[in-house]
């Protein structure tokens, strides 16, 4: 059966940023969350009548992860993934003063810092709840575990994330760099 273009653009295209933000999380990169959000692109084209209706968002995130481990086997072992620059892309506006901004930065550098420290089936569900906003069920048709996984996964990823944050606060007042 023929799906129509039409139909696979409204449903996929709206959701073109959410896919490159998972994939840019997880690769650490961003041509190669490039490359990877290319591939799950036409991998969705490929499969689209498989797609059995509904909210297309968790149906694409999903392929985005797939594709994501399945290039990452191809291309690169992880421990080689190059971590992405998104202080560069950082914009900050209305702030009204220099330490203000100075200090949201570094929280901003600090959070991301921890979130790179994080395993990866911890940065995916946070990734996906926090930034994209998805269900907890949705979270689970993503990343094809039970529901009760995913809550576990967030509860003990948002601990140690907590615990990152802190141990990092902790290291910069010792080092004299905070107040």
């Amino acid at each position: 059966m023929r799906i129509p273009k039409s139909t696979y653009e409204e449903a996929l295209l709206p959701h073109l940023d959410a896919a490159y933000n998972l994939a840019r999380w997880l690769a650490r990169d961003e041509r190669d969350a490039e490359d990877v959000v290319q591939e799950a692109y036409l991998r969705a084209f490929k499969h689209f009548d498989s797609f059995k209706g509904g909210d297309a968002r968790p149906w694409l995130l999903a392929i985005v992860r797939n594709t994501y481990y399945t290039w990452i086997q191809r291309n690169r072992s992880p421990e080689m993934a190059a971590s992405f620059d998104e202080e560069k892309d950082t914009h900050i506006s209305d702030v009204p003063d220099p330490e203000t901004l100075l200090l949201i930065e570094t929280d901003r550098k600090m959070l991301r810092r921890a979130l790179r420290k994080l395993p990866p089936e911890f940065l995916e569900v946070i990734v996906l709840r926090e930034f994209e906003e998805l269900s907890y069920k949705q979270i689970a048709e993503v990343v094809q575990v039970p529901v009760g996984t995913v809550m576990s996964r967030l509860a003990r990823a948002r601990r140690r994330l907590a615990q990152i944050v802190s141990e990092s606060c902790d290291e910069m007042t010792t080092q004299g760099i905070m107040m």
